[in-house]
């Protein structure tokens, strides 16, 4: 997919996010101010939040697509996260001001009165998010957004927060009324759940967080593949905001001529830039055998793979690291 493809798919994405958001306010809050129910306003301002946070998506996110440039010489894939982070954020706040509405209606305990209008709103908001739900996950299939992972799971979570909305709806209908700030309450509770699960995930991917041990060993068998690496050692697999950056210490032949060592890394650079969301790829190269690694853990997980003679490892107490080369790569 072109990246212009990719960006308008994108766009288009977020906006029918706000449309959809925009669509679901109005039925459930014209609704909820009409007939006083906690449970539908709380679920209204739950969409209130998830309207703020496609607006952010609009207008930020789409920078994930801006090429590198002089002040961000890695691209602006960080932008994207950020965006995320500010959408859980946004979302943890306003749960925590509907768990205190919800308290204050159950201690005041209002008189309310049902009204089919209730569930029908109710119905055309779950409808409403469903769709949306579906839309975002088919736009995001090729992008991998994590912009849009956020406001697909927001949308699922908002099928679940309209189902305790109905219940705290059939309290009022059923002569329970209690139920309705109730389910204001679960609704609140699972939309500061969400928020902070947001948040957790895109703070990974800003902090730079290690990736899980499976791709560190794709990198590595990567790596060894090669008829003429010996080991790897060093190996650090890290976010870069929703991609992967690699860094590696390569083990080869101290004979190589310089023309070959570049030919060398330049194969290797290309052939773990193909894994999976790995983006930027920076291979050292040492010469076999010299011994010094920063992590002492990783020297039993770094075999020899080629034929070797034992003469090319004989280099025990050179305190010094022969650099033949270094390369590295953006996608």
């Amino acid at each position: 997919m072109s990246e212009a493809a990719g960006r308008r798919r994108f766009t288009r994405a977020a906006w029918v996010n706000v449309l959809g958001n925009t669509a679901k306010i109005v039925a459930e809050g014209s609704v909820g101010l009409l007939f006083g129910s906690v449970a539908l306003l709380a679920d209204a301002a739950h969409s209130v939040a998830d309207l703020v946070a496609s607006l952010v998506v609009l207008v930020w996110g789409s920078s994930r697509f801006d090429g590198a440039d002089s002040d961000h010489p890695h691209g602006h894939a960080r932008i994207e996260p950020l965006t995320a982070l500010f959408v859980g954020a946004i979302i943890v706040l306003l749960g925590g001001n509907l768990l205190y509405e919800s308290v204050q209606s159950l201690i005041e305990s209002p008189d309310l009165t049902f009204s089919p209008l209730m569930v029908g709103a109710l119905l055309f908001a779950m409808a409403d998010m469903y769709a949306l739900y579906w839309y975002t996950e088919r736009m995001n299939v090729g992008l991998d957004s994590t912009a849009l992972d956020a406001l697909a799971a927001d949308c699922l979570n908002d099928l679940y927060t309209s189902v305790a909305a109905l219940v705290g709806i059939a309290g009022i209908a059923f002569g329970y009324p209690v139920l309705d700030a109730v389910a204001g309450g679960v609704v609140s509770l699972l939309v500061i759940y969400q928020g902070i699960a947001i948040g957790r995930e895109n703070l990974s991917y800003l902090s730079g967080k290690a990736a899980p041990a499976d791709r560190n060993e794709d990198v590595r068998n990567t790596l060894l593949a090669h008829e003429s690496v010996y080991g790897v050692h060093d190996l650090a697999v890290f976010w870069d905001g929703p991609v992967l950056e690699v860094e590696a210490h390569v083990e080869v032949d101290g004979d190589l001529t310089l023309r070959e060592a570049h030919d060398l890394e330049t194969a290797l650079v290309t052939s773990v830039g193909e894994l999976d969301q790995i983006e930027d790829v920076h291979v050292h190269l040492d010469p076999s055998g010299v011994g010094e690694w920063k992590t002492t853990q990783e020297i039993p997980s770094t075999p020899v793979v080629s034929d070797v003679t034992p003469s090319e490892f004989d280099v025990a107490g050179d305190s010094s690291q022969s650099t033949v080369g270094e390369n590295s790569t953006e996608e």
